[in-house]
């Protein structure tokens, strides 16, 4: 299938009476998932042959298990299948709804102060939804998120902030923003008031809800791996 031994598996080599084992990553299983749909050919049988086993295999487990390894496979399978441009949803933050319309958007990778940053530039444009179908105080803006790896633990986190040179100031940015990362990763991101700023944070989960995208799915895994330890 193409499955790498540290990245997506683990093997423990029989030593005495002792068996030998093989242990499949979070990050193994996800990638099988994915290539059971885009895989090529006979790659893409393989990896829904072992998908499938997997799966009864955690049956046998327990619901638990099961249950973990369903989300796994359906976040594996999800990656790619998105397009940004064109994409429009409407969710609600802080009890308004609103309307996120995006017209594109891209990820970089970027080095800063001896570290590796991925940045993910959303443009789109956001509405707030009054009565059934009125849609007002449209505004148009590049959202920028910035992912890093941070602690002895190597979170993933970012940290943004709100603008007050939108219309509305900071309060009314940060709602918009919070809208874009929720419909973006069905995640809304923690948003902090320190001051006379207003800050998303967003962590993994986020993270992978972007990967679902084509436009960032790679730059996504890329970054995941060369900053992985």
């Amino acid at each position: 299938m193409g499955l790498e031994e540290g990245k997506h598996f683990s093997v423990k080599m029989p030593e005495g009476n002792k068996m030998g084992y093989v242990s499949i990553l979070k990050e193994g299983l996800a990638y099988a998932a994915w290539l059971s749909v885009y895989g090529s050919g006979r790659q893409r049988e393989l990896a829904a042959e072992f998908v499938k086993y997997i799966l009864e295999r955690a049956e046998e487990a327990g619901k638990e298990v099961c249950e973990k390894a369903q989300k796994i496979i359906e976040e594996g399978m999800s990656r790619s299948s998105l397009k940004l441009e064109g994409f429009e949803k409407e969710v609600e933050v802080d009890c308004r709804r609103y309307v996120v319309k995006v017209r594109g958007g891209e990820a970089v990778e970027e080095d800063r102060d001896s570290r590796k940053l991925l940045r993910i530039r959303i443009t789109a444009e956001v509405g707030r939804v009054e009565g059934e179908h009125t849609i007002v105080n449209r505004v148009v803006r590049e959202y920028t998120i910035t992912f890093g790896r941070y602690g002895a633990n190597n979170e993933t986190r970012d940290v943004a902030y709100a603008s007050a040179k939108t219309p509305g100031g900071r309060e009314a940015d940060a709602e918009r923003f919070a809208a874009v990362i929720k419909a973006l990763t069905g995640e809304e991101p923690w948003i902090y008031r320190m001051g006379n700023k207003i800050m998303m944070i967003c962590g993994r989960k986020h993270l992978e809800g972007f990967r679902r995208f084509a436009e960032l799915a790679d730059a996504i895994e890329r970054w995941l791996e060369e900053t992985g330890r």
